[in-house]
């Protein structure tokens, strides 16, 4: 994707030791926001192929992690996009990878999941659903989100929570990435359309 630039970790294992030192806690989860996750670039190259989807609308990039998919939404035409990501150092990533692409986002560290979703047009959520509790809830959220009129494009590359029955598939990519992270050099990955009135 080389209309967008990111800071990012080549090796997993030593960015994440050295976020635990500086933390000083040990058994973190993986430092998401230092990758490009397959998910993510799946669904950030869709809206770049296809800008149609976000030009003029607001959008939430729901746990954004490096920023990838909000940066490639305002690149895509976006009026106005909110990167939420829980992880403080996320966070700095995102206000880091925006200025490298000379775009404006704004960012926030709220849990968005714990309240009602913001106003927007469109929710695009970027390889979310690697642990059931937490796709639960996210696809909880999601619902409401679309019972107020919000489009929810997902981009996931076959995690195993995923609520496939009530999503449909839009594009699929052949994405490269990290054997640190993930079981194969190139992960086929899917853009999904939350279905209306599941």
């Amino acid at each position: 994707m080389p209309e967008v630039r990111l800071h990012l970790a080549h090796e997993a294992v030593p960015i994440w030791q050295k976020t635990e030192e500086e933390l000083c806690e040990i058994g973190l989860p993986p430092p998401f926001w230092a990758f490009a996750w397959a998910g993510g670039q799946a669904l950030a190259r869709h809206l770049l192929d296809h800008p149609e989807i976000v030009r003029g609308r607001r959008i939430v990039d729901l746990a954004s992690g490096s920023g990838l998919v909000g940066i490639a939404a305002m690149k895509a035409g976006a009026a106005h996009v909110l990167a939420a990501d829980i992880d403080g150092f996320a966070v700095t990533a995102i206000a880091l990878n925006a200025a490298g692409n000379d775009v404006t986002l704004d960012i926030t560290a709220d849990d968005l999941l714990a309240a009602d979703p913001p106003v927007c047009d469109v929710i695009l959520v970027g390889d979310l659903f690697y642990e059931k509790s937490l796709a639960e809830r996210v696809y909880a959220w999601l619902r409401v989100a679309d019972a107020h009129g919000a489009a929810v494009l997902i981009g996931d590359p076959g995690r195993s929570y995923l609520p496939r029955a009530n999503l449909e598939k839009l594009a699929e990519y052949a994405v490269p990435v990290t054997r640190d992270l993930e079981d194969a050099e190139i992960k086929r990955t899917a853009v999904w359309r939350l279905a209306p009135n599941c």
